[in-house]
């Protein structure tokens, strides 16, 4: 297939408007084509330069680059009410390609539009991008192209993935100011080591005496910290670039992840969490029509959680040897029973994608309650330690000037 390039193009609109704008074609033929099929006639088409002074400046983590789960529930809505409203898929693709305010899912979406313009079938063409689209809304459009109700799917998409990002949002909100105040609380102290107590220990220096055991700790930990200040950047900083490049890989997911299911405090809020998308993409790919066996391998991978893994490929080895879905289940405590017994019953009724709905949505209102327990019960404490920390400091440095009379003598 030839290579896209960038056109600009200037049309008329019905109230005879000049419009213009831009799209990724192989030729301009294509564009022609496509401002046929969207109602509107071509005043010119050009072909816009990428490179020079023309090219488009990007920096990494800026301007739009990422795109987001909310961005990809968007595009799935607006597709679905296309689509439903009669217009066809490459008409649909076109308008979002233009409409689409992120740049980056913009481009891929005229990509897509152009290897389902040759031929390709819409899921095939959404597989080329892995890295943007997730594997459950390939497998679901697939699903959808082989039943004819891709426009449903798609729905069931968007509102997958809205539940998602509204969990997401509600733990980060309830997480922000712990995680605020406790890096305050960390540059605070920072400071008051490297800046403030060797003022008062110049000070104490010039009395003479012997100074309190508080304010000798105190001293100490100002000298140490401005000797490994810059190590414990340097380090902290490796790490974070690290981490962020190997946190997804197998071996420190074997590490981390039942850790994170064990963590005092945090273990119970992590299983619901997992429980959760665990429960809701597996009803959503069932009710999608993605086979069993196939929705379990993928539900598997998206939980984020490779207890949750390892869990659907048990249920996924007994459902092929023809037994229960819910009866490995129960072998696995990080699915709580009411979860195996629901899934269990919903097997039996032939109602098992409603039944994950029900789980889903309860163990989502579990998270946000949780989130709000731990976000009451950290505030607090959180108050207490860094007024313990400071004060500790405060009378430490203020020690001394309370015997200073004794030191002077």
């Amino acid at each position: 297939m030839a290579a896209t390039k960038t056109f600009e193009y200037a049309v008329r609109d019905k109230a005879g408007k000049l419009v213009k704008g831009r799209v990724d074609a192989p030729n301009q033929a294509a564009v022609a084509n496509r401002l046929r099929d969207m109602g509107l006639a071509a005043v010119s088409i050009s072909e816009v330069s990428t490179g020079g002074l023309n090219a488009e400046i990007s920096i990494p983590g800026f301007g739009g680059n990422k795109i987001t789960l909310k961005d990809l529930a968007v595009m799935s809505r607006q597709l679905a009410t296309m689509i439903d409203s009669g217009l066809s898929l490459l008409r649909a693709l076109s308008i979002l390609a233009d409409q689409t305010e992120s740049k980056a899912l913009a481009k891929v979406i005229g990509q897509v539009r152009n290897d389902v313009e040759v031929g390709g079938a819409f899921s095939t063409a959404l597989n080329k991008h892995p890295d943007v689209f997730p594997p459950l809304m390939i497998n679901m459009v697939k699903a959808g192209e082989v039943g004819g109700f891709l426009d449903q799917v798609l729905v069931s998409v968007a509102d997958n993935f809205e539940a998602e990002v509204k969990l997401r949002g509600k733990i980060k909100s309830a997480m922000t100011y712990p995680v605020v105040v406790f890096v305050v609380a960390i540059l605070a102290t920072t400071g008051m080591l490297l800046f403030i107590v060797p003022i008062f220990a110049g000070m104490f220096s010039t009395l003479g005496g012997t100074l309190p055991l508080p304010t000798r700790i105190l001293m100490m930990l100002s000298q140490g910290l401005k000797i490994t200040i810059i190590p414990i950047v340097v380090v902290l900083i490796g790490f974070s670039i690290w981490w962020s490049r190997h946190k997804n890989d197998r071996s420190i997911r074997e590490r981390v992840d039942p850790w994170k299911l064990k963590v005092p405090v945090f273990g119970n809020l992590f299983r619901k969490i997992a429980v959760s998308r665990f429960t809701r993409n597996f009803g959503t790919m069932i009710h999608a029509g993605v086979p069993l066996l196939q929705a379990l391998d993928i539900v598997g991978e998206t939980s984020g959680n490779l207890v949750i893994e390892r869990a659907a490929k048990a249920v996924q080895e007994s459902v092929r040897r023809g037994e229960s879905l819910a009866g490995p289940l129960s072998q696995h405590p990080v699915f709580p029973p009411m979860v195996v017994q629901m899934m269990a019953v919903g097997e039996d009724t032939g109602a098992l994608d409603t039944m994950l709905g029900k789980v889903a949505d309860f163990y989502d209102q579990e998270v946000e309650s949780t989130t709000e327990q731990l976000t009451s019960l950290i505030e607090p404490l959180m108050i207490v330690v860094i007024g313990a920390i400071v004060g500790s400091m405060v009378i430490a440095m203020y020690m001394p000037i309370f015997g200073i009379f004794n030191l002077i003598s």
